[in-house]
């Protein structure tokens, strides 16, 4: 156990990370560097076309290092902040992690943060600056930003350029020499960490357990603490580069165990594995549950498709514990499932991956947040679905969730964030100077204006060189209102939102100018309307088509013609109170397309 080091590696989006897991693989000769591909340890498509880490990975490496054999297990973390909970994950089964921060771009907001909850867990930080090679890099200010930051000296932080291979050893010994090895004893009861999982159609769950005490070996019958189901082991190994048995996994390391459990529900992250005939005393800290802070609705275009989207998206459940997922009905859409997302990215991943892995064409209902509405007899109403909102005369108030945001950004553009922030509500909290160019923003903010178009904003109005962080810090009441879309007269659910009174009116009319555009004419005049309540904000209308009645009328009477148009009139007036407006589902999937894509 003296010569076994876990680890993780965490930074901001784009720091490097990937580049620099690749080069400790090729240094411990797990792969050779002729078949080295980018992000070896990124094993999604999606992942490698976006450059972006989405799910965590692990990996066992053999290193002989000054005479001595050790085992590296890494274990790969995202830089974004909607997968900061696989992050945590990452983090409770290592004893220390490689900071790694961007010599160009110096500590953005997923660098602090992730560092912070690595303090908050006790792990022992390597501080390492990449891409020092680059032209543009601020190796002196960014190294003055960690030991302002984090408290480090300048010894302890190491240069390093992934992309070069240098440093790459100075990082290794550091690993080894730095990073305490794991505590336990083999000989206790087993006590093993379920970190992370995964389904696999012929093993069942198969979960990855960082052992503490004790050891897992096959044929064994192990019990889930929080569940208390037993069950018998079948296999058990390491992770390389691909999945390798072993008959032993003792304390202190990393790896997976399969034992035919047939839920995922079962198997829950965070849960503590210990041997059905010798109970534990050292039960686990598990994780906080993650909290869907985004929701949409996902309906198949061809409503045949709907049993397939159910599949898939049990299928992706099974694999993300982080999705959640409800069937609903739409009058205007069919059968399809209200989902919950950890961030927008989240949702756009999910949803990439069941366009292309399932082939299924998708109808995205806007993204929104949830909210709570206190009711009169002091009940608290979760609302994941404006349509599901209580009656307005039994509300005494609504509340929309709230988050603390953290913007990184150089000094100069202090003025256009204040201004794009007071526009997005949101509550100033303090600005700190990490040096004299860059500073940290802080605010308080409705998520649902995060969700929007915040983020791109941001970006526009910085030239692209801000970063972004948030928190969930909870509930506050606000003035919200449910914006209703009806065409001719009669109510779309699909298009109902939950808004602010404040931009009712400006979105109610997009979609009304939308509609008018998409809907097909009919035979009789089609009204198109926004409204709160009773309250109409917005109207635009569709005209009829018109026939020409006296194209066969030569001559005569007038009294003849005007006879003829009296009765076209007549005519047009009972089909408008009769008439069925029929909104085709392309209809639907293009003003649903066009304010998702207002909206990211």
């Amino acid at each position: 156990m003296d010569n076994i080091r876990n680890f993780s590696i965490i930074a901001h989006v784009d720091h490097g990370k990937s580049t620099l897991a690749d080069r400790i693989l090729v240094k411990s000769k797990i792969v050779n560097e002729r078949k080295l591909v980018p992000q070896m340890l990124d094993n999604m498509d999606i992942e490698r076309e976006r450059g972006i880490t989405i799910k965590a990975r692990t990996v066992r490496l053999d290193i002989n290092w000054n005479g001595k054999d050790y085992i590296l297990n890494l274990i790969d973390t995202p830089g974004h902040v909607d997968f900061s909970y696989e992050v945590s994950r990452s983090l409770a089964a290592c004893e220390g992690a490689i900071l790694l921060v961007d010599a160009t771009q110096g500590i953005e907001a997923q660098t602090l943060a992730h560092g912070l909850l690595a303090i908050e867990q006790d792990l022992v930080l390597i501080p390492v600056i990449n891409k020092v090679d680059l032209p543009t890099a601020d190796v002196g200010g960014t190294k003055k930003e960690i030991i302002d930051v984090f408290g480090f000296s300048e010894e302890e932080i190491i240069l390093a350029s992934a992309k070069e291979g240098k440093g790459i050893d100075e990082i290794i010994s550091a690993v080894i020499e730095r990073i305490p090895a794991p505590k336990g004893n083999a000989e206790e009861p087993l006590s093993a960490l379920i970190f992370d999982s995964h389904y696999d159609s012929y093993r069942g769950v198969v979960a990855y357990v960082r052992v503490f005490e004790g050891e897992i070996k096959k044929g064994i019958n192990i019990k889930l603490h929080s569940t208390g189901k037993i069950f018998e082991v079948q296999e058990i190994g390491y992770f390389r580069i691909e999945p390798e048995k072993t008959d032993t996994l003792r304390a202190g390391e990393v790896g997976y165990v399969a034992a035919n459990i047939k839920n995922i529900e079962d198997a829950r992250v965070g849960d503590t594995i210990e041997e059905d005939k010798r109970p534990t005393k050292r039960i686990l800290k598990g994780f906080k549950p993650p909290l869907s802070m985004v929701f949409c609705g996902l309906y198949p275009i061809n409503t045949d498709e709907y049993n397939l989207l159910k599949d898939a998206i049990m299928k992706l459940k099974l694999n993300d514990a982080s999705l959640v997922f409800e069937p609903e009905t739409s009058a205007a859409l069919g059968f399809g499932f209200r989902c919950g997302f950890l961030g927008m990215l989240h949702m756009e991943v999910t949803i990439e991956r069941i366009k292309r892995e399932f082939d299924i064409d998708l109808i995205i209902t806007p993204p929104s947040v949830v909210f709570e509405a206190v009711k009169q007899n002091n009940e608290i109403v979760k609302i994941h679905n404006p349509l599901k909102m209580p009656d307005p005369g039994t509300i005494v108030s609504l509340r929309e969730p709230y988050v603390k945001v953290s913007i990184f950004s150089p000094a100069e553009y202090i003025g256009a964030i204040m201004e794009l922030c007071s526009n997005k509500r949101g509550n100033y909290i303090d600005m700190e100077y990490l040096d004299v160019k860059r500073v940290i923003m802080r605010f308080e903010m409705p998520l649902s204006e995060i969700i929007l178009d915040f983020f791109p904003l941001l970006k526009t109005k910085t030239r692209g060189y801000a970063s972004l962080d948030y928190e969930f810090i909870g509930y506050r009441e606000s003035d919200l209102v449910r914006l209703d879309i009806l065409v001719n007269r009669e109510k779309v659910d699909a298009l109902s939102s939950i808004v602010h009174r404040s931009k009712a009116q400006e979105i109610g009319s997009k979609i009304v100018s939308s509609l008018k555009r998409l809907i097909p004419r009919h035979m009789f005049e089609i009204p198109i309307q926004a409204a709160v309540g009773s309250k109409i904000l917005a109207r635009e209308n569709i005209a009829a088509m018109k026939k020409n009645v006296l194209q066969k009328c030569y001559g005569g009477d007038i009294t003849r013609k005007r006879k003829l148009l009296e009765k076209q009139k007549e005519g047009k007036k009972k089909m408008k109170m009769l008439g069925d407006v029929q909104i085709p589902q392309e209809v639907f999937f293009e003003i649903l397309k066009n304010s998702s894509e207002q909206k990211n």
